[in-house]
């Protein structure tokens, strides 16, 4: 009985014991689908800067050389937040809010006008878009918020209403450009972020009302905003006024078809559809791909977001709220993004001038979502590797302890007899026995980092031991 339950043991060890761990220090697929929607970015951008390309510069691949060096500095920018901990992101997003205000502040200062709207700072051969990094450095502020004023904010009024007032001056300053379209996802990215924390219902739906109201008079108020609105209602009314650019990507997204066209066979971006490769180069990829490549592309960015959420809920779990809100930031700011860069060329919104999350060409848009993707990486990283130092210490404890029960303990001879069956039961049952006592002495303090399958080893190697030692006894 005893060979047995010794076969056993070892069985059981060299099964699961020996075995290397499997998992990655780094979510890999969430790197495969920001690598997916890049290559796809830089193909499609490719594709629809060719004519107006060669028209304006005399080298068709002028935007698409341009594009890969964005793709190049963004993945470089990745590696180098992906080496920040989250504690620098904690300790310094109050700093970052201000260094959003600057850049927009900046930009209505010295900015540069392209289209009627000032949005860009020009230093040297470099050009920011302000908005790109004022978005996440105010996510990044909100997180924290959300963090040192949870009573405040899930309790009374005052705590709801303060990252209103930072959301509501950022939103003049965007509006100054004008840059509707980020106020708008700054918004909803707001409210979904003050509704996972636990914010009151009424509160919600207060705000939710409040904003339409806002959204509703900044249109009525502004004529072009006006006319963008009608022309979207009713763009064929005006097919070559202000429905010219909706009804032309209407045609391609007609012309697409479930297949496509194929790669390169596309005839709006013969310079029928205006800004062909930035805000509308979802209308392009669809001429070009059909259903089919927009669907491939919509299922890669809703991976992402899944992904995202996914990886807030795990931070939340283990305690890390900063970590999980900013995530929970991300992917709703990824999925509001690219729901309105979508609506709008598929006539669903108004034109809003955002981009497709790491598809569309600009490289301050790229760059930054290539940042917010290595933030995700860092976030789940520090996760795994909190699991893995957890498992560590508990080894170590264990180590101790075996050390610990191996010293010899005196004992007098009226002792002797009544500990002998107790003390052969050991010396049989060897290491096995002492990791299952080892265990059960440790289980307390590190029940909430014990793992479901390190349990079920503990409880293996118990019965192994009490069948040992029962036999041994008989």
């Amino acid at each position: 009985m005893i060979a047995a339950s010794t076969k056993l043991s070892a069985l059981f060890a060299a099964k699961h014991d020996g075995q290397p761990s499997a998992t990655h220090p780094y979510d890999v697929t969430l790197i495969l689908i920001a690598l997916a929607l890049m290559s796809i970015g830089i193909i499609i951008v490719t594709s629809a800067s060719m004519p107006v390309a060669d028209r304006l510069h005399d080298n068709p691949f002028y935007f698409a050389i341009r594009h890969g060096i964005y793709i190049v500095g963004a993945i470089v920018a990745a590696m180098v937040v992906l080496n920040l901990p989250m504690q620098f992101w904690r300790m310094t997003n109050p700093y970052l809010l201000l260094a959003a205000i600057a850049l927009l502040l900046a930009v209505l200062v010295v900015g540069r006008t392209v289209n009627g709207s000032t949005r860009w700072l020009a230093i040297g051969p470099i050009t920011i878009q302000a908005a790109e990094p004022a978005k996440l450095f105010f996510f990044a502020y909100l997180a924290g918020y959300l963090v040192r004023r949870y009573e405040e904010v899930t309790e009374n009024l005052k705590g709801f209403i303060k990252p209103l007032v930072v959301f509501f001056a950022l939103a003049m300053l965007l509006l100054l450009q004008p840059d509707l379209g980020t106020v708008v996802v700054m918004f909803a990215t707001t409210i979904g972020l003050l509704f996972l924390a636990g914010a009151r219902l009424w509160q919600f739906f207060a705000l939710v009302f409040a904003g339409i109201l806002a959204v509703v008079a900044l249109i009525v108020f502004e004529e072009y905003r006006m006319k963008r609105v009608t022309s979207f209602l009713d763009p064929w009314a005006d097919p070559f006024g202000a429905g010219y650019q909706l009804t032309q990507s209407l045609m391609a997204y007609g012309r697409g078809n479930w297949f496509g066209q194929g790669l390169g066979n596309s005839l709006q971006k013969l310079e029928f559809l205006p800004e062909a490769h930035t805000d509308f180069v979802m209308a392009i990829l669809a001429e070009e791909l059909g259903f089919v490549g927009v669907l491939a592309v919509l299922g890669l960015i809703l991976w992402m977001v899944l992904r995202a959420l996914s990886i807030g809920n795990k931070a939340l779990e283990k305690g890390r709220a900063f970590d999980g809100y900013m995530a929970y930031s991300i992917g709703i700011w990824f999925s509001f993004q690219t729901a309105v860069n979508i609506g709008a060329s598929a006539g669903i919104l108004p034109t809003k001038g955002l981009t497709l999350p790491l598809v569309s060409y600009g490289g301050s848009s790229l760059i930054i979502m290539s940042v917010a993707v290595a933030i995700l990486l860092r976030i789940d990283f520090e996760l795994r590797v909190d699991g893995v130092q957890a498992i560590g210490r508990g080894d170590s404890k264990s180590g101790k302890s075996k050390a610990r029960r191996k010293k010899p303990i005196p004992t007098s001879e009226s002792q002797t007899k009544a500990s002998q069956a107790e003390g052969e039961a050991s010396v049989e049952s060897g290491a096995d026995e002492a990791d299952f006592s080892t265990a059960t002495v440790e289980a307390k303090p590190s029940a909430k980092t014990s793992s479901a399958e390190d349990e079920g080893k503990a409880g293996i190697k118990a019965i192994l031991a009490r069948v040992a030692q029962e036999a041994d006894n008989g």
